[in-house]
């Protein structure tokens, strides 16, 4: 009798283990990537203060480029054009265009801080650059879509 239930126990175990390896494994498959494009989806923001010390978020936003333009950003489909076109060029720096030279800028100093922080093109990334003042940001980013919030 003992030997009996002995057995039907392992195999009641036996067949509990393998179900649960069937499930584990389903699950696994159900969670994994479906898409054929890297995820691309950053916080920006800009803050008051250089890099190197405190920032305060003056303002930020959400953008998701892949798999489609999204997130809190006013123009995400804008945005995201202008991300990937100038990060194929330069990475993030490729944002920083030749400061316009018809616009004075004070000569205060006055840091501001922008940052992109999240995943583009499947990799994990954080880049940030700091400007003297708002009007340098201005004519530096000539009008650009992406830190337009």
């Amino acid at each position: 009798m003992l030997r009996r239930s002995a057995a039907t126990f392992a195999a009641t175990l036996l067949c509990l283990v393998g179900t649960a390896g069937t499930a584990g494994t389903a699950a696994a498959a159900e969670t994994g990537a479906t898409s054929l494009y890297a995820p691309s989806a950053v916080v920006l923001s800009i803050g008051r203060g250089a890099d190197a010390g405190p920032v305060t978020v003056l303002r930020a936003a959400t953008l998701s480029c892949m798999p489609g333009p999204g997130g809190t950003h006013p123009a995400p489909e804008a945005a995201c054009a202008e991300l990937t076109s100038r990060f194929a060029e330069n990475g993030f720096d490729g944002l920083l265009a030749s400061p316009d030279p018809d616009r004075a800028c004070p000569q205060h100093f006055d840091p501001v801080t922008v940052t992109v922080d999240g995943v583009w093109a499947g990799t994990r990334t954080s880049w940030q650059h700091t400007f003297s003042n708002a009007c340098v940001m201005g004519a530096t980013l000539n009008g650009g879509e992406t830190f337009a919030f």
